[in-house]
């Protein structure tokens, strides 16, 4: 876990920057960030003027410039920075989401089966994602675990979806691992 605070907001920021630039691999626009997370253009300048204070961002010059997360980005929000990360793809209302990737699942609440919840934290954005959306994660690399359900919440600081399984299925038998 990183030592350093942050606010909602700079979270929000950090981790739609990290979001985009793993997209894009090169340095994301201000403006880019602001649709992203629904601010003022201004404002997100001024929380990355923040933000590079905290080295956590680093400001690209010119045209094709912008920002880039630092590697202390990665580690302030608890993101594993990998070459090739598993590919745990992620269903939504039957399309494939390009550049949504599953980085984790938590199941809750599973000694109630009336209230069984799992939570999906993601890489890339939850901003298209509303309560009552069917979603499918998985199969996961090692278990083959795939998990299908309704939108019950989500949490854009922390790119969490949260899910109210409808099934939760991996094959019997051997794994990979």
């Amino acid at each position: 876990m990183s030592s350093i605070e942050l606010t909602a907001s700079q979270r929000t920021i950090l981790r739609a920057l990290v979001n985009l630039h793993g997209e894009a691999e090169s340095a994301v626009k201000g403006e880019t960030i602001a649709d992203e997370v629904g601010r003022n253009p201004g404002t997100i300048r001024n929380q990355m003027q923040s933000l590079k204070a905290l080295q956590l961002v680093e400001g690209v010059p010119g045209p094709k410039g912008g920002y880039k997360p630092t590697t202390n980005a990665f580690d302030a929000l608890d993101v594993q920075q990998m070459e090739e990360p598993a590919s745990v793809p992620l269903t939504h209302e039957g399309e494939e989401m390009p550049g949504v990737n599953v980085e984790e699942i938590r199941l809750s609440s599973v000694h109630n089966p009336d209230l069984c919840r799992a939570e999906l934290h993601l890489r890339g954005s939850v901003k298209s994602f509303h309560e009552g959306d069917h979603v499918r994660a998985g199969p996961t690399p090692l278990s083959a675990l795939v998990v299908e359900g309704t939108v019950d919440g989500k949490d854009a600081t922390a790119n969490v979806l949260i899910l109210e399984i409808e099934s939760m299925a991996a094959p019997a038998g051997e794994t990979a691992h």
